[in-house]
């Protein structure tokens, strides 16, 4: 048993599983310093009161891991695998020092990340005047990637190709880019409807389609409007395991421009270069890169990446 500063490598290579105590913050602290997909890792939510735990077993286990534990032991659980973004970074920033986002935000903070990045510094290549330095970050993201100006009010101007295709230029509030894992987090409260949007539609789609009221969809059934809501809503959410990327262009600049590409869809390899001032690379809400004007990431799905969870049998 140890605490955050004492988890090392070491003593991750020489568990056969690792089970952590805490919240979803504690998960992806713990799962950033497992590099493949052979190491279980498990998360116990500790404060079930005040969290909910996502990546964490079911609530009714934290009173109860004796419960859970004998499942384990006895093979009664399904192995799960979370795909997570690989981030390569090119351009003279390529191997500066990333800002701890918790250290900067919270009174006690959490160093989630800090003391690994200062385990696992690399060594910079040699300065060379023919090459652009590069990089694959040493965390992989299990969430998802944020890619935008440091200052939210500064609009963000990237250009970017998906899947291997034409690169387009584009100014927004800056790009996310998830995983299934974190599908259900802040890519799905980006692009959710409300049932009040939907009431709207509900209403345009009968002044230019219908002009007879039998044929007119309700604004007022709630239970209608609900319906469509929810089943938009889902179609937001997928797999853990599935190995593909779900990116949204944040509040997209497209008036007066050529821009033609969708600014929500699934991808399997993302290429971004920059051409901001002050922007960065965030990975899993906690640690920042910066990312300013020349610099290229290239981010994408391995599945040796992948890592290695578990689904309890009831």
């Amino acid at each position: 048993m140890v605490n955050r500063f004492s988890y090392t490598e070491d003593l991750i290579n020489w568990a056969d599983m690792i089970i952590t105590s805490g919240g979803d913050g504690t998960y992806l602290m713990a799962a950033s310093k497992i590099v493949n997909s052979m190491k279980p890792l498990i998360g116990v939510n500790s404060d079930p009161t005040r969290s909910v735990g996502h990546l964490c077993l079911p609530n009714k286990y934290s009173s109860n891991f004796d419960k859970a534990l004998d499942l384990m032991l006895n093979g009664q659980f399904e192995w799960q695998f979370r795909q997570r973004i690989r981030v390569t970074l090119e351009g003279q920033n390529a191997f500066a020092d990333p800002t701890e986002l918790h250290d900067q935000q919270l009174m006690h903070p959490e160093y989630r990340f800090l003391e690994i990045e200062q385990f696992k510094k690399p060594t910079p290549p040699p300065v060379s005047t023919t090459t652009t330095p590069k990089r694959v970050l040493p965390f992989r993201a299990l969430n998802e990637v944020f890619i935008g100006e440091s200052l939210s009010s500064r609009v963000s101007y990237f250009e970017m190709s998906i899947n291997s295709k034409e690169r387009f230029k584009i100014k927004s509030s800056g790009v996310t880019i998830c995983t299934g894992t974190g599908s259900t987090s802040w890519s799905f409260n980006i692009n959710k409807l409300t049932p009040q949007c939907v009431k709207d539609l509900f209403r345009i789609v009968n002044e230019e389609c219908f002009s007879t009221e039998k044929d007119k969809l309700n604004p007022e059934d709630s239970q209608l409007v609900q319906k469509v809501t929810d089943r938009f809503n889902n179609s937001l959410i997928y797999p853990p395991s599935q190995p593909s990327m779900a990116y949204t262009i944040r509040d997209p600049v497209v008036f007066g421009t050529n821009f033609s590409s969708k600014p929500r869809d699934f991808a399997k390899r993302i290429v971004v270069r920059s051409r901001m001032t002050d922007a960065h690379i965030v990975i899993d809400g906690g640690l920042s890169y910066s990312f300013n004007d020349g610099a290229r990431a290239i981010f994408d799905i391995h599945e040796e990446d992948a890592l290695r969870t578990i689904t309890l049998k009831p």
